[in-house]
């Protein structure tokens, strides 16, 4: 029987988001949820819940670039209407933007996506080994 049908009881949602976006485990909040830039502790150093379930493969990536496009895309359109700089000022302006919103917004997201894995019990997660 999985496991979802012996607890049916869903962890809350809200709080494993969130703390996913501050990186850290989405069980307590307290623990770290990453070993370097992106990837993921086997288990919380302070809870110990296991973390090496999860499967974000390319999702936060996809979230990444939709955020980050958006973002862009109105800035671009602004600085053009307000401003008209020179299109090699403009293009080095947003390229930098864009690396730096994508490294700050790439492990943040992948936080988040471990979170709702967890809190949905998917890929192993809440199962008893």
């Amino acid at each position: 029987m999985s496991d979802a049908q012996t607890n049916p009881q869903e962890r809350p949602m809200k709080p494993a988001i969130w703390h996913g976006l501050r990186r850290r485990c989405p069980s307590c909040g307290d623990g770290a949820l990453f070993e370097g830039y992106l990837k993921v502790t086997h288990d919380c150093p302070v809870c110990q819940e296991e973390l090496h379930h999860h499967r974000a493969d390319d999702g936060p990536a996809y979230l990444t670039i939709l955020l980050v496009a958006h973002i862009l895309g109105f800035a671009m359109h602004f600085m053009w209407v307000q401003f008209r700089p020179d299109p090699l000022v403009m293009g080095t302006i947003l390229a930098v933007g864009a690396v730096a919103l994508s490294l700050y917004l790439l492990p943040r997201l992948k936080g988040m996506v471990v979170g709702i894995q967890w809190a949905k019990r998917m890929h192993g997660f809440g199962q008893k080994v």
